[in-house]
């Protein structure tokens, strides 16, 4: 797929009960994130994809890491694999940006690291 043709969406446009996919790694991901995603590492997309998918039962599935370059190489393998997956536009740090909720798991103030 072509990126420039990868479905993306600003954080404010998604839908508040969207299904999400955090691609970032694991310190990032206990740092903060946005409650209720689905958190899957990068790397470990192509060997967890039938989570992905259950996940992605509800579509679109908006796929975030911290900026959107992890997360529009995933999105566009998803959509080879027939789901219908959107970038979040600016990541994380946008998504914290528009006053979009985070949660850690630190038990401290969540942050986009």
């Amino acid at each position: 797929m072509d990126f420039a043709q990868l479905p993306t969406a600003t954080p404010d446009a998604i839908p508040a009960d969207a299904p999400l996919l955090d691609v970032r790694e694991p310190e990032e991901w206990a740092a903060g994130h946005a409650e209720g995603a689905l958190h899957i590492p990068m790397g470990q997309v192509i060997q967890r994809i039938d989570e992905i998918l259950d996940h992605a039962a509800q579509q679109p599935l908006y796929v975030m890491c911290k900026m959107g370059g992890r997360s529009s190489q995933v999105a566009a393998f998803l959509n080879q694999q027939g789901v219908n997956a959107v970038n979040v536009d600016g990541g994380l740090a946008a998504w914290q940006s528009c006053g979009r909720p985070l949660t850690s798991d630190t038990g401290t103030d969540p942050f986009v690291l």
